[in-house]
């Protein structure tokens, strides 16, 4: 009788503690903090309905589906190349083009980070950002918010801004993948391209994000070679998941899905912004039929959670209250970047910088000195920039006592009112805003007799369509006007890329390049104009004399009326590989800018690199000028002859180093043994042909002043 009391005593204590709700035993793995992810991940999943999963892998417009049931939170999301868009007014930063043409690592990690905050202040999980298609024609529409022409640059900018953005419990969105390097007809026009042209260059800027730990990936519309990106198995699983080894979620772009059963085996997580084609009866129907898995969902739904455990979003509130929603931090960021990004491409007669003590009046012409322009058209751009200064505010807040005169833009009716003909003669310089507009403020900037007329879609430069090769509306005649009145004209540019200069650059003395500065783009030119600032940026794409020198010229779609196939005919000769493969000289080399101080290079170094089975290459920099001022020193790798065609250089390192006058600094770069490799098409894989190897180090692509040799 003992023994029995003994025995039910026990059992009773035993199912008593297992009733508690604060045992432990009935404290499921996943609402454990302290367990691994993958745990947490796999426990969760199992106590998922099959209906709750299909929820999940569908977006609700701009976030996933919340499952209250378990606790799963809704992860809210945001357009954000150039700025978070949800929410109200917020930091406007430059577009993703100026980003790259600072060639500064820690300045892209700077701003992904001030991404990451503005996120945080508003409670969002994941950010759209940033874009990575490669710059391929001038035309493309999103050029401004990808990061150029090559992919060691992308990547290697791509990847800082993901770790700044990733620091702060944001994912970012490397996208979009891929072959997307044009607007025309984007849901249906066909990427033709081979495999070893992806491997080297379009997909590598996914790749070292991949490798540097991007938490999404979003894909293209476009099909790629025959096949849309959103169910391209060869794509999604073969390449991304497998060999990169992506291990996120990777969603569709808004829209940009076509068929259930292709995206459901291709690869794609989640289906955004709705469950069109993830819709609960037709997937179920293709579980009933045998064409499709429960465990192929159950995998894109671990991503799902997975994602949501690692980036802390089941253990905290994402909303940060702390964080201004107007952050001054974010907004030194966003200046920082427009004056290193802003690129002095011409200087004739030592024009810039220009002394206050040494002149009394400055004109300002052109739709784009007033109001600001601050970023191309599309998702990219932000509704409500917390603060905007044009050109010709910042002009007028740092003139000290030079006088600024506005010269207003008449649009096409008239190009300079006559009673401002005397006062362009008689100014000490003319700066004249050109370029492309936002949607946002373009009937802004054309006076009342122009704001009449329908607007001109060739003032937009906008993700969905292509833009001009040509400065719209009569922007050259312009230019051209000026010089003839005044010797000291300096034209600024607002564009994603390169325009047509062909009659009227060999004329202007002065060209700065400022793409889509961001909201402080006003102050940063007139820190540069008036010598404040020393101009750094350098160009991230070649800028071609015309537009038929292009690698792309004859292959390219201009208009919806090309249909088919656009074809990537110039294979890996892309961009200065193109130039340099085909003896053209560019107007404008890849990675040429200049300085109000000059730099001189010397003592480069070739060291084996026991880590990497690489090598160490190394370079002093002397600042030989009169002036402070920053040098992007840029290291090319020029193969040995195989018999096939292969760039006669390519990027493998940069690095951008600040100098005082008569200061030099020594830069050590490493090159990784598989950085030298090429796509083997016969042997598919990826080889480093044995031979002669040279380095070339140097301040742009066609300025390589120290070369040394190598085998390898």
């Amino acid at each position: 009788m003992k023994n029995k009391f003994s025995i039910q005593a026990v059992l009773i204590i035993a199912f008593s503690i297992m009733a508690c709700p604060f045992s432990n035993a009935q404290t499921p793995v996943y609402k454990n903090p302290k367990a691994p992810v993958e745990e947490r991940t796999a426990d969760l999943l199992r106590q998922l309905t099959l209906d709750e999963k299909l929820k999940l892998i569908g977006g609700d417009h701009f976030s996933t589906f919340a499952i209250e049931r378990l606790g799963i939170p809704a992860y809210k999301m945001t357009d954000g190349p150039m700025g978070i868009r949800a929410n109200g007014k917020t930091t406007a930063y430059p577009g993703g083009v100026a980003l790259a043409a600072t060639w500064n690592t820690g300045l892209a990690e700077r701003i992904g980070v001030a991404f990451g905050r503005d996120c945080r202040a508003r409670g969002i999980h994941i950010l759209l950002a940033p874009g990575m298609n490669l710059y391929r024609a001038p035309m493309c529409g999103r050029n401004f918010e990808y990061l150029g022409e090559d992919p060691t640059l992308a990547g290697d900018m791509a990847s800082a801004f993901i770790q700044g953005v990733q620091s702060q419990g944001v994912a970012a969105t490397a996208k979009h993948l891929a072959g997307n390097e044009q607007e025309v007809d984007r849901h249906d026009l066909n990427s033709a391209i081979d495999e070893r042209t992806l491997r080297e260059l379009y997909l590598k800027p996914f790749e070292i994000a991949v490798k540097n730990g991007v938490r999404c990936v979003m894909n293209s519309y476009n099909p790629l070679n025959g096949i849309h990106a959103t169910q391209n198995n060869w794509l999604n699983n073969t390449l991304l998941k497998g060999d990169f080894g992506f291990q996120g979620v990777l969603m569709s772009d808004w829209q940009s899905c076509y068929d259930t059963l292709g995206m459901t085996n291709g690869g794609l997580d989640l289906e955004m912004p709705l469950g069109k084609f993830y819709e609960a009866g037709a997937l179920k129907a293709l579980l009933s039929s045998g064409k499709i898995k429960e465990t192929t969902i159950d995998e894109k739904v671990r991503r799902i959670l997975l994602l949501g455990f690692s980036m802390g979003w089941f253990d905290r509130p994402q909303q940060d209250s702390s964080i201004p929603l107007d952050d001054p931090e974010s907004a030194k960021a966003s200046l920082d970047s427009a004056r290193e990004s802003i690129t002095l491409l011409k200087n004739e007669r030592r024009i810039l910088p220009l002394d206050r003590s040494g002149i009394k009046r400055i004109v300002v012409l052109g739709p784009n000195a007033d109001p600001a322009v601050i970023g191309g058209g599309g998702s990219a751009l932000v509704k409500e920039p917390a603060h905007v200064v044009s050109a010709l505010q910042g002009l007028k807040e740092k003139a000290g006592g030079v006088e600024i005169v506005r010269v207003p833009w008449l649009g096409a009716s008239k190009l300079i009112p006559k009673e401002f003909t005397e006062a362009i003669k008689g100014a000490d310089a003319a700066v004249v805003c050109v370029g492309f507009n936002d949607s946002r403020s373009l009937l802004k900037n054309i006076e009342a007799e122009a704001q009449a007329k329908p607007r001109d879609s060739s003032m937009i430069e906008s993700e969905g369509s292509n833009r001009h090769y040509e400065l719209p509306l009569n922007q050259p005649e312009l230019i051209k006007a000026v010089v003839a009145l005044n010797p000291k004209t300096i034209v600024v540019l607002n564009a994603g890329g390169s325009v047509a200069t062909a009659d009227w650059v060999s004329s202007v003395p002065v060209l700065l390049h400022a793409y889509y500065p961001g909201q402080e783009g006003g102050t940063a030119l007139a820190e540069i104009l008036f010598g404040e600032t020393n101009p750094s940026g350098k160009l991230p794409f070649s800028w071609e004399q015309r537009w038929e020198d292009c690698a792309a010229f004859g292959n390219y779609p201009l208009s919806r009326q090309q249909k088919g196939s656009n074809t990537y005919k110039e294979g890996v000769l892309l961009g200065y590989r193109w130039f340099d493969a085909k003896g053209l000289k560019p107007l404008f080399p890849f990675g040429f800018g200049m300085s109000y101080t000059r730099f001189a290079y010397s003592d480069l170094k070739i060291t084996p690199d026991e880590n990497t089975n690489g090598l160490v290459i190394s370079a002093t920099i002397k600042n030989t000028g009169e002036r402070e001022g920053e040098e992007i020193a840029q290291i090319y790798i020029a193969p040995p002859e195989i018999g096939i065609v292969r760039p006669v250089r390519e990027l493998k390192g940069f690095a951008k180093v600040r100098l005082q006058p008569g200061e030099s600094k020594t830069i050590s770069i490493v090159i990784p043994h598989n950085s030298l490799a090429y796509w083997n098409p016969a042997t598919k894989a990826w080889t480093v042909t044995p031979g002669k190897y040279s380095a070339e180090v140097g301040g742009s692509s066609r300025w390589l002043p120290l070369r040394g040799e190598f085998r390898m």
